[in-house]
């Protein structure tokens, strides 16, 4: 599977770059998603170094890199910042995340730092093209302690990184969720293990009360739509997971 819109009302466009294939990154398979509007760019998760060119190649259909003014990385993970020097050599984006990340971000052989922008801890506003805003939604411990959401107003799409990601086998390539039950097998261990507590989880449902949410979009498997979306949410709000499930001894309680 190759880029699929999500989102297309003629001047806003709200896509999902690369799904890659087996083979094309040696881990867990991985989203990059593109907002553009009115020609300006936004990337979001660009990915790690092994699918950099097949996420340039998709995005060079809407948009070229000087047009692409902002990247959001949800969170620390390689699989979403090991490409992103490449990325601020072909951009002069500004680069989004967590406050709490930027002083381990040189790690990843980042040596300027002046085009980075700490996200508060409550998230913020913040104006992808002229006139038009993002909002940057945090989502603490879900899983890492500075993961943030990007909700996209006109497409209303949430950008969820790791919330709902999907651990599908190779050969099942779907680019929707519009079944959850059947869905359900392919997400529930994640959850339970990579998400801190339920208490967090609660935390960012109240946070995203507010938002109309069509679709919700994670950083891997595929994307919510429709009766999927409030299914999950509502699972999620029940789900006992991480510290919950935590005893002592590293032993984990198997529900």
């Amino acid at each position: 599977m190759r880029n699929v819109e999500l989102f297309d009302d003629g001047k806003h466009r709200f896509v999902l770059l690369n799904e890659s294939e087996p083979g094309e990154e040696d881990g867990i398979r991985s989203n990059q998603y593109l907002i553009e509007h009115e020609g300006h760019g936004a990337l979001l998760d660009p990915g790690g170094f092994g699918v950099m060119p097949q996420v340039l190649a998709e995005m060079l259909g809407y948009v070229r890199p000087e047009q692409v003014g902002t990247i959001v990385l949800s969170h620390q993970d390689p699989d979403i910042v090991g490409g992103l020097s490449t990325w601020m050599e072909l951009t002069r984006a500004r680069v989004l995340a967590s406050r709490i990340w930027l002083r381990f971000l040189p790690h990843y052989g980042l040596r300027d730092m002046s085009r980075f922008v700490g996200v508060p801890d409550e998230g913020m506003d913040w104006e992808i093209a002229p006139g038009y805003t993002v909002r940057i939604v945090p989502a603490h411990f879900l899983h890492s302690e500075g993961q943030i959401n990007v909700y996209d107003p006109a497409s209303r799409i949430l950008f969820s990184g790791d919330i709902g990601a999907a651990m599908l086998p190779n050969e099942q390539d779907d680019a929707f969720v519009d079944d959850f039950d059947a869905h359900l097998p392919y997400i529930a261990d994640f959850h339970r293990r990579y998400m801190c507590s339920n208490h967090a989880i609660r935390c960012w449902l109240d946070t995203i009360a507010d938002l109309e949410i069509d679709v919700i979009a994670p950083q891997h498997g595929p994307v919510y739509r429709g009766a999927a979306v409030p299914a999950f949410l509502a699972w999620l709000r029940e789900l006992r997971c991480g510290v919950d499930l935590l005893q002592p001894r590293g032993r984990f309680v198997r529900e």
